[in-house]
């Protein structure tokens, strides 16, 4: 990576961010930080200073958020990207331990951010969500997944402390190769989601936040 990437990142910190940050050592703190923050509502992008700073995020915030934090820890800055039907995308900052996949997300949805890293796949980690995975009509809505994205490759952007150029990243997670997780017949074959999980899912949700299908 270029060799400014985190230090310009820690030079942006005052002495209270460096203290928040410094707090951050292990992936659950970090998800632990995210899940205290409210969720983002609004239509834009924010890097992981302007996160810091706002006390705010959404999916695509927080994914960027922990990356930038893992990034910290000597992990790689790696986002998978899920993909749904009648629904919004959820973006993952995915870390390995002991050769095992874990994941920290942001998430207006009690069951689609954290994720031990036990899994011995990306499939595996991917298909943990599935089931924690639906919209506001009950369906069961998570697609495909896609390879992971290093944001070292965007580091020339600046993205860990401007919102600048924010979409290119997005644009690039869109485009990224997608694998898909189930057959049509699969799918034909769905239940919808019971009465109990859905409920228990949306459990603090910002409904100002939530996809609305048509």
């Amino acid at each position: 990576m270029p060799a400014d990437a985190l230090a310009l990142f820690e030079a942006s910190l005052t002495r209270t961010e460096r203290k928040v940050v410094n707090r951050l050592k292990t992936p659950a703190q970090i998800q632990a930080y995210l899940d205290d923050l409210p969720y983002r509502t609004e239509d834009r992008y924010c890097c992981p200073l302007t996160v810091l700073r706002d006390q705010r995020a959404h999916c695509f915030d927080g994914a960027l958020f922990a990356a930038a934090m893992l990034r910290r820890l000597g992990y790689p800055p790696l986002l998978v990207d899920l993909s749904a039907e009648r629904d919004d995308d959820h973006i993952l900052a995915i870390y390995k331990n002991d050769g095992h996949y874990g994941a920290l997300a942001k998430s207006n949805f009690v069951g689609l951010r954290y994720r031990e890293p036990i899994y011995r796949s990306l499939r595996e980690l991917v298909m943990s969500y599935f089931e924690d995975y639906y919209n506001l009509e009950g369906m069961k809505s998570l697609r495909r997944y896609s390879l992971p994205l290093n944001l070292k490759a965007f580091d020339r952007f600046h993205w860990m402390t401007s919102d600048e150029h924010l979409d290119k990243i997005a644009e690039r997670l869109n485009a990224i190769h997608h694998i898909p997780l189930l057959t049509p017949q699969m799918v034909a074959r769905l239940s919808p989601l019971d009465k109990r999980s859905y409920e228990a899912g949306m459990l603090g949700t910002d409904m100002a936040g939530v996809y609305q299908p048509e």
